[in-house]
Order: C-alpha cells, then sequence, then structure tokens
C-alpha cells in the first residue's frame, strides 16, 4: 500500500506515465493508494488538479526538485559487509567531507576510490556533509527539499549506498549532516501538502519547522522516519544534526528525544548502535546529558568555542564572533572545557551565554581547527594554513588531535590543501541566484570587504576553485604536512591516555605575556609556543622526556623545555609499535 500525508489537498491523484489514479482519502490527512509502485516507476502527485508534484518522501529524483519522483526499493541494494561493526565513538576521529568538491568527478562513485586515502591517515568515521536533493547541480546541500532522496548529481541512491559500502569495507564508520530545521529557497513543494512548517517560530531562514502545532504530529514522524532511513535502509552509522538551536519545539517531548527514543528502538531492532551528534550554537549541555538529567540523551554535542579559542590565538582575529575570544587564558580553558562561555558574559551577545558541563565526559564533544562553516563562512572560504604559517598551523592541529575531546578534520586539511572551501550555489531561477549573490556580497561589509572582493556564490568557478588537488600530495611541503597528521593520529590512537575522554585530568599551564601553553594529559605533556620569541616552558617534576613528536625547534632540559616561536613538543612515556 502506498500512503501521502495531504491534509491541505481535497482531491488527489498519482500520475504515472500520464496516467492519473486517485487516491483514497483517510483519517487525519492521509491518502492511499490499496497497490504498491513498482520499482523504477516514475510518478508524481496531483493536488486538487494542479500540477505534477513530487512525494514528500521521494527517494530518488533523477531529474531534479522539479522531476517526477522514482520509485526505488531499498531492499535492493547489495551490502557486502553487512556484519560491520563501527569503532568505538570514545576512539572515534571524524573526517568530514563535501562530495561534490572531495573529487575532481564530485561523485558517491569517485568518492570511494579514495578511501585508502583516509584509512591510511588513520580516521575512523567519515562524515559527508548533507546529500539529500537540493535545486541545482552545485551546493553545499543545506538547501535541501527531498529529504528522503540522495542527490541525483552525486550519483543517486544505489551509488550512496556503494559508498557506505565501501567505507565498511574499509573499516570506516559513516555519518550523515541532515538538516531538519528549514527547507531550501527553491522546490519547496512540503507546504502545498500539509503544515510541515508553521509562521509560529521562526529561523534565520524563514518560517521554522511544524514541531509543536496543529498537524505536527505527521510533522515529527516525517522527520522521525527520514532519520530511520539513512540509518537503516544506508547503513549509516549515525547522524550530524545540523543547528538544533534552530529547532523550536516547546512540546513535552521534544524532538530531540524523541528522535533518540526512535533511534534506540532501532538499534534493539538491528543490533547495531548508531550515534547522534548535535550542532548547537547554544553551550547548552541539555542535548547531551541523560534523560535522569533532563536531558535529551544525543551522544555528542558539536561544539564551535573550542575553535574559536584556538583560532582567535592562532592568528589573532578579533571580528564578529572572534571578539569573545583571544587570550591565553580562554585557550587554557577550553583544553579543560568545550564550553568557553558556560554561563559568563559574551561581549558579542551582550548577554550571560551558556551552562557548564559538569560530569560530561570529553567524548561528549566533536571539537575542529577547521570545519565546512569555520572555512566556508568566511567570504573566500580561506583555510587556516592561508592564514597562519605552516608551523603554526601545526601547532593547532596538536592541540585538536590530543585534546580530551572528539576531533574533526576537514577534507584536505591533514596536507594543508591549498584550495579554499567557498560558498557555493547553482540555483536555476535568475532571480533567486542573484539575490542570493547580492545577500552573500552584503554580509560581508561590516568585515571591511568590497563587493567585487567576494566571490558570487552563483558562479560556477567559485565551485571549481573550491575542489581538492589531489595532486598536491606529490609536493613535499603537503607531504610533510600529512606526515605530521600521521604521526598525531598514531599518537592519539596508540596511547591509551589520549584516549581517554577525562576532562578533569587535564591539567593546563600557560603565560599569557610570553604566549606558551602546556597542557598534561597523564604522563603526557604538549607543550606550545606561540609567541615571537624563544619561550622556555617549565615541566612538571617527574615528567617524561622522551619526545614522541615534535615540530619546530625545541630543546629538553631538565626543568623546561626551549621553544622557538610556533613550536610544538609531545613529550611521554614510549610506547611499543
Amino acid at each position: 500500500m502506498y500512503r501521502v500525508w495531504a491534509p491541505a489537498a481535497r482531491q488527489l491523484h498519482i500520475d504515472t506515465g500520464g496516467v492519473q489514479t486517485p487516491l483514497a482519502p483517510c483519517e487525519h490527512g492521509w491518502w492511499r493508494l490499496d497497490r504498491e509502485l513498482p520499482p523504477g516507476a516514475d510518478y508524481a502527485l496531483r493536488i486538487d488538479g494542479g500540477q505534477p508534484l513530487p512525494d514528500p518522501a521521494s527517494r530518488w529524483q533523477p531529474a531534479g526538485v522539479n522531476g517526477p519522483s522514482r520509485w526505488i526499493d531499498p531492499q535492493h541494494f547489495v551490502w557486502r559487509h553487512a556484519d560491520f561493526t563501527p569503532p568505538d565513538w570514545r576512539d572515534a576521529i571524524v573526517y568530514e567531507l563535501h562530495i561534490g568538491t572531495f573529487t575532481p568527478q564530485g561523485t558517491f562513485d569517485s568518492a570511494i576510490e579514495r578511501l585508502d586515502h583516509l584509512t591510511a591517515l588513520g580516521v575512523t568515521h567519515v562524515e559527508l556533509m548533507p546529500v539529500a536533493e537540493w535545486d541545482g547541480p552545485r551546493g553545499w546541500g543545506y538547501d535541501g527539499v527531498d529529504w528522503y532522496a540522495p542527490h541525483h548529481a552525486y550519483g543517486g541512491p544505489e551509488a550512496l549506498a556503494r559508498l557506505v559500502d565501501a567505507c565498511h569495507g574499509c573499516g570506516l564508520a559513516v555519518l550523515l549532516d541532515v538538516v531538519y530545521n528549514h527547507l531550501g529557497p527553491s522546490g519547496a513543494y512540503l507546504p502545498r501538502f500539509g503544515p510541515y512548517f508553521s509562521d509560529r517560530h521562526h529561523t534565520a531562514w524563514g518560517a521554522a519547522a511544524n514541531y509543536d502545532g496543529p498537524g505536527s504530529d505527521e510533522v515529527r514522524e516525517f522527520v522521525i522516519q527520514n532519520a530511520l532511513l539513512w540509518l537503516r535502509d544506508y547503513r549509516f552509522d549515525g547522524l550530524r544534526l545540523d543547528a538544533v538551536h534552530a529547532i523550536v519545539d516547546t512540546s513535552a517531548r521534544h524532538i530531540l528525544e524523541e528522535l533518540r527514543d526512535r533511534v534506540d528502538e532501532l538499534e534493539q531492532q538491528t543490533g547495531r548502535r548508531f550515534v547522534l551528534v548535535a550542532e548547537s550554537d547554544l553551550n547548552d549541555p541539555r542535548i547531551i546529558q541523560t534523560r535522569e538529567h533532563g536531558g535529551y540523551a544525543l551522544d555528542a554535542h558539536w561544539a564551535d568555542d573550542v575553535h574559536h579559542a584556538l583560532h582567535a590565538v592562532l592568528t589573532g582575529e578579533h571580528a564578529g564572533y572572534y571578539g569573545d575570544f583571544g587570550s591565553f587564558a580562554q585557550l587554557a580553558d577550553a583544553m579543560r572545557s568545550p564550553y568557553t562561555y558556560a554561563g559568563g558574559y559574551s561581549p558579542f551577545r551582550d548577554r550571560r551565554h551558556g551552562r557548564a558541563p559538569d560530569g560530561l565526559a570529553g567524548e561528549k564533544f566533536v571539537v575542529a581547527l577547521q570545519n565546512h562553516d569555520q572555512i566556508g563562512n568566511r567570504a573566500q572560504g580561506d583555510r587556516i594554513t592561508s592564514l597562519v604559517s605552516t608551523d603554526r598551523a601545526r601547532v593547532g592541529a596538536a592541540l585538536i588531535l590530543l585534546s580530551p575531546y572528539i576531533p574533526l578534520l576537514f577534507q584536505g586539511e591533514e596536507w594543508g590543501a591549498s584550495t579554499p572551501f567557498e560558498y557555493f550555489t547553482s540555483f536555476p531561477d535568475r532571480n533567486l541566484g542573484e539575490a542570493v549573490s547580492r545577500g552573500r556580497r552584503n554580509e560581508f561589509k561590516e568585515f571591511g570587504w568590497t563587493f567585487d572582493q567576494v566571490p558570487d556564490p552563483q558562479d560556477p568557478a567559485t565551485f571549481e576553485r573550491s575542489k581538492l588537488r589531489w595532486e598536491e600530495l606529490d609536493q613535499p611541503a603537503h607531504r610533510d604536512m600529512l606526515d605530521w597528521y600521521q604521526q598525531l593520529i598514531r599518537l592519539r590512537r596508540a596511547h591509551p591516555v589520549l584516549r581517554d575522554g577525562e576532562r578533569d585530568a587535564v591539567q593546563v599551564a600557560y603565560d599569557e605575556a610570553a604566549c606558551w601553553l602546556r597542557v598534561e594529559r597523564g604522563p603526557v605533556t604538549i607543550a606550545c609556543n606561540l609567541g615571537k620569541a624563544t619561550a622556555d616552558v617549565p615541566t612538571s617534576a617527574g615528567q617524561s622526556t622522551n619526545v614522541l613528536a615534535a615540530s619546530g625547534h625545541c630543546q629538553i632540559t631538565a626543568d623546561a623545555v626551549h621553544l622557538a616561536p610556533d613550536s610544538v613538543i609531545i613529550l611521554g612515556p614510549a610506547l611499543d609499535h
């Protein structure tokens, strides 16, 4: 039986090859067809005799958001590694990638060809930026409108299944970035079917999803079934939930709590373990606290304060939200607590912000030196290596990869990729495209960028500039950076104390004037100098003087390490290899 929720319709027909068949009305706005569609059939829906529209839960839009839906049966996917067990989340090292720019071809299948690079790097989890169908061939994925359909330009459903299966065959778990807070501005037909969105609440992108108003039961189920689809049918090992601070839900049972419960049920049914990571800028630990403590029990929080504290020190930038950061005291706090603002006054917000994440281990937080937002939301998509020296970027990588949190890398970061990651779109509607271009360029006026200095997101060249250049791996400077990342990752994976997320055991010392920082994690010491002069960083009595890794000029004495500017050294007991 085929069903569609369309409470806004008085009549509903399914159009298959020009043949229109009426659906029978049911309770609560549902319509049904008492037969299944054959696999591979193209179809559309007509509300009250109107234009053909895609299925709200279309599994495939081979001709894009305005074309017909195509019926697929996920049971026909071929799984060669169905017995895959993901690495323990506490040992995770996440690699975020964007399918369209990860390879020259920009497809699911072409990404498979580069998985050997990821396994050699030593990461454990691949995180795909959103793949749900949006309007146009190019985009970041956050403008999706057909939430159930993998993007046609990437290769569609079967190609996505092949990629996930190939990752599993390489020992890599796979997470998917999903967007449940807004729809894209083009090709969004969901509101024609029912109250999927409501003007009761608003987000930065317009009306908020209807999670707590009339008709919200079906909307909540639509979202939950979408999450289960990715985990069950495509065998993803977890989801990254985009900007949950923009999900407004005043219900007694928040949609995130309900989602966690339903995913738990799927775990019981399948015997598999799924990870739910939520991005939020609220510094609110309730999203990851246990149910016993009034939380939603999600697995981890994608938290940005650690990035901001480190970035501001590395670059000296203080524009925008970086105005809240920049001191070594804050960076030291970030090495112990993922929320630099945990109830204190934020000058950028002009109010108190956040709440202390007491009792929550480091593996409950995902942190990064670079990610798609912190690169792509800059006017020219600058990577850290275009803002600071290579040596300084190496210091930043060491502090992230050896922190008590779950580290995340962004594609190409590991070799200091020269390519930017700019904001790009490809909306076919000319007026919309021009509005997006103007809006993007006007956004950066307050940062001192002129109109001509901000790349046009609609220009195909903006997208092409953002593609990784894999040939850079043959160049000595990029190979040296890759070697440094591999060394740090091997160290994190090999040393038990560096995989331990016990934040209370982290000891930090710093000198604001001399610009050095020392982080002690049990017997392992990470000391760095970000000043302009050589620094003498004292070592604790009894600390090991065995060098596990070093970048820049370092010299060890009985009670200190002498570090040249932009140098870092890791000391600790020798490991068996």
